[in-house]
């Protein structure tokens, strides 16, 4: 009886660890499956987390990538626009040398019309004082009349010459030359133009007797050659002899010239 009460207990003891047991091992499955439960939602949210790590990379990637092309096209236009800025310096240069070359040439013209200038002024100047020493040299009644850059002394064809339509030098016409040529004498720079005058058509006749003053001047008064010139013009309703003090219109032709040329 005694045994057998034994084994009972034993029994019921054995089933209370087994149940002791049952309960500990399904509480431990129940802690294992949240467990297991909340480790899957720690994977899901790193998943997801990744996920987005992913396509931030990727959009990160493509804002490089798109950097990086703005970066070369910028480097490009820079070069671009350097380039221009060198060929603009480099044209820029070449325009201030031509600019220089002309305002060099501008200059040089300047003092070519300069010395023209001043050579037509003081051949005017000359001129002026060669007037009021005619008016002393030949006298207060003496025809004289600047014209043409010159001094031109007129004299009639019955005060110059002996008889009319003659050649021949009278004795108021060699005084008259005479005053010519002492003015010629205080201005060697200046040549003398002969000129007869017809108001008749015959410039022929016009033309010896402007030669017959010439000669009279060159071989009498000794003016030299190279001075003097002789013509006969129609004188419209005028007559008698003209005689211009001028410059020398081929030399300062000549000068004139070669100052435009250099």
């Amino acid at each position: 009886m005694k045994i057998n009460l034994l084994r009972s207990g034993s029994l019921w003891v054995f089933i209370l660890i087994l149940s002791v047991s049952a309960g500990l091992n399904a509480q431990k499955k129940r802690e294992l499956i949240a467990s297991i439960d909340s480790l899957k939602l720690v994977i899901r949210n790193l998943q997801t987390d990744l996920s987005r790590a992913e396509q931030r990379e990727k959009a990160s990637q493509a804002q490089a990538e798109l950097y990086e092309n703005q970066a070369s096209e910028l480097k490009s236009a820079n070069a671009t626009l350097l380039k221009n800025l060198n060929n603009f310096a480099e044209v820029s240069s070449k325009n201030t040398s031509a600019l220089s070359q002309t305002l060099s040439s501008l200059e040089a013209k300047e003092g070519q019309l300069r010395s023209i200038v001043e050579t037509f002024s003081r051949n005017d100047s000359v001129i002026i004082a060669l007037l009021s020493q005619a008016k002393q040299s030949l006298g207060a009644t003496a025809k004289l009349k600047i014209s043409s850059g010159g001094l031109l002394v007129s004299g009639g064809l019955n005060e110059v010459f002996t008889e009319e339509g003659g050649l021949t030098i009278s004795d108021t016409g060699t005084k008259w030359l005479e005053g010519i040529a002492k003015l010629a004498g205080m201005y060697p720079e200046l040549n003398l133009t002969v000129e007869g005058l017809s108001m008749t058509g015959e410039i022929s006749l016009a033309a010896r007797q402007a030669s017959a003053v010439m000669n009279t001047l060159r071989d009498s008064l000794k003016i030299g050659e190279s001075r003097l010139s002789s013509r006969g013009r129609d004188g419209n309703f005028s007559e008698g002899i003209d005689v211009i003090l001028h410059p020398n219109y081929r030399r300062f032709y000549l000068e004139t010239r070669k100052e435009i040329q250099n």
